[in-house]
């Protein structure tokens, strides 16, 4: 079997790779002459082709000699090759209808597509997941946009950090009034969250405490879905009811965003939960968020405020509370920034990548040696021209006209 690592086509350029180069070494050695991998060329890709031709790996323009492929992020329609199998996140499974086009022509180009995003484990976790990363990356993102929007202190950005461990030194510039901070989810994105507050030192509370009582020093809550959801016959709440009928409950979210200056918002949505507040409630003199960092950067998702995905270059721009219309960033102290950025462990790729590679390699290489592997069956998204049963809901929207 010959395994291609695909360049990165989507704009703006993603620096992350599914491998680095000493993993695919690693795994040449071990599965020899099973497995053979070659490396589509790029010039924008974390680790350069020359590492990779160093570690014994073949780097090619033309990457079709290839059985199965493997990339981050979607692939353009126009790059997409017939009859292979492909892993990426292809942001297509919650109905995304800025990809409905690539799903169709997944679908007429015959491409096997296993969709990182359901790849899970027996009790349905999920096992391969730039989460972490992302979290890390969109808590820093939170505080460099609080510093530039009060100008209380200037942090260099995530992506001029050589490593983790100089953007946790980076953190030491940080200094904060007593703010009250608002976070969500606590998978894999809400650790990485944790994980710069906790560089920060920041103490947290429960939400009794954050909506009650008065603080010397920032603090945080991380809320969950129990929180800030309640059923709309009685308020009252139940975890399997709240995730099987989602449309039974409304939010009350808008308590922490009076109390709270600063939301990172990184928990899971369900397109048919309700969002966390409506775009007229930032109106309300009441509302005191003025910073929101969407991890999830779901568009037209839980929190709309989140008009688009912003980027790497440009991250942030700001809401105006009475129209509800974008903004420049920092341009009204009055109004909302936001940071969404939607590839946000690319700002640190080479260490984002390799976690990701270690995480295929205990999942994924194996199963691909493995005929008819459950694991890669229940994330296969589409297949021979078809949606496969567990995704056969999609078949109405991807071949809808509107």
């Amino acid at each position: 079997m010959k395994i291609g690592i695909i360049r990165e086509g989507k704009n703006p350029p993603d620096k992350r790779t599914p491998f680095s180069p000493d993993q695919l070494k690693s795994l040449q050695e071990q599965y020899r002459e099973l497995i053979s991998f070659v490396v589509e060329s790029s010039p924008i890709r974390s680790f350069s082709d020359e590492e990779y031709r160093m570690a014994g790996i073949d780097v090619v323009e033309d990457i079709s000699v290839a059985d199965v492929l493997f990339g981050v992020k979607e692939v353009p329609v126009i790059q997409l090759i017939p009859d292979k199998t492909y892993f990426f996140f292809s942001h297509t499974i919650k109905k995304q209808a800025y990809n409905k086009k690539l799903l169709r022509a997944i679908l007429d180009k015959n491409i096997r597509l296993i969709d990182y995003e359901v790849l899970k484990d027996e009790k349905g976790e999920r096992v391969v997941a730039f989460g972490r990363w992302a979290g890390i990356v969109g808590a820093y993102n939170a505080f460099w946009t609080y510093g530039k929007k009060t100008a209380l202190y200037d942090l260099k950005r995530a992506s001029e950090c050589r490593d983790l461990a100089e953007l946790k030194l980076e953190l030491k510039k940080v200094q904060l009034p007593p703010i009250k901070i608002v976070v969500s989810g606590a998978g894999r994105v809400g650790k990485g969250i944790r994980e710069i507050l906790e560089a920060l030192q920041i103490p947290e509370v429960d939400t009794h405490e954050f909506l009650h009582l008065y603080f010397e020093e920032p603090v945080f809550t991380v809320l969950s879905s129990s929180d800030y959801n309640r059923r709309k016959a009685d308020g009252g709440y139940d975890r399997e009811e709240f995730y099987s009928h989602p449309e039974k409950y409304e939010s009350h979210f808008l308590k922490f965003a009076e109390a709270g200056e600063m939301l990172i918002a990184g928990a899971y949505w369900n397109p048919g939960a309700p969002r966390l507040f409506k775009l007229e409630d930032i109106k309300s003199p009441d509302f005191a968020l003025s910073v929101i960092a969407d991890v999830t950067c779901d568009i037209g998702g839980s929190i709309p405020t989140t008009l688009r995905a912003s980027t790497i270059i440009d991250p942030v721009y700001d809401i105006d509370r009475d129209s509800g219309k974008e903004l420049a960033a920092f341009g009204s102290q009055t109004s909302i920034s936001v940071m969404a950025i939607d590839n946000l462990p690319c700002e640190l790729p080479r260490e984002s990548s390799m976690e990701f590679g270690r995480q295929l390699e205990k999942w994924v290489i194996p199963a691909l040696l493995e005929e008819n592997a459950p694991i890669l069956e229940r994330a296969t998204v589409a297949r021979e021209g078809d949606l496969t049963l567990e995704f056969m809901y999609l078949r109405d929207f991807v071949y809808s006209e509107e």
